[in-house]
């Protein structure tokens, strides 16, 4: 299968984490966890303030991902890649508001027999710090 796409290529995405992320991630998924949204008690943990939630952050390859996948479209050729799944995902840091973090996804490993591609995730904040890695499994769905 041709997966119209090239071991190497990469996308970013970049975003600023604020105030009205963290709110609106707890109301989505039902974290309340203290840790994201009471400063108070935030400032008596190791991290010293509020950090955004672990899974909130890894959304952001969703982002670099769907770019990816309208690219491969733009380009012809039969099915519509889709996201298969996240594999060996590690939150490396704590993410914190007003930290800009930079998703980046780029094509590791292609597939073609499988209908699938392998992409690796990295995700900085605006000091260059790797905060969250991972493996994305793209698949061609015919």
């Amino acid at each position: 299968m041709n997966l119209n796409v090239e071991a190497g290529e990469t996308t970013r995405f970049a975003k600023t984490i604020t105030d009205a992320d963290l709110a609106m991630f707890s109301a989505i998924s039902g974290d309340f966890d203290p840790v994201h949204v009471d400063e108070e008690y935030a400032k008596s943990t190791p991290f010293g303030r509020r950090i955004a939630h672990g899974i909130a952050v890894m959304g952001l390859l969703s982002a670099a991902e769907s770019e990816m996948s309208r690219r491969i479209v733009a380009r012809g050729g039969k099915g519509k890649p889709v996201s298969l799944g996240y594999e060996k995902v590690r939150f490396l840091k704590p993410v914190f508001v007003g930290d800009t973090l930079s998703a980046v996804y780029t094509i590791a490993e292609l597939q073609p027999d499988k209908g699938r591609a392998i992409g690796k995730c990295e995700i900085t904040n605006q000091h260059g710090e790797l905060v969250l890695v991972g493996d994305h499994i793209m698949k061609w769905v015919v």
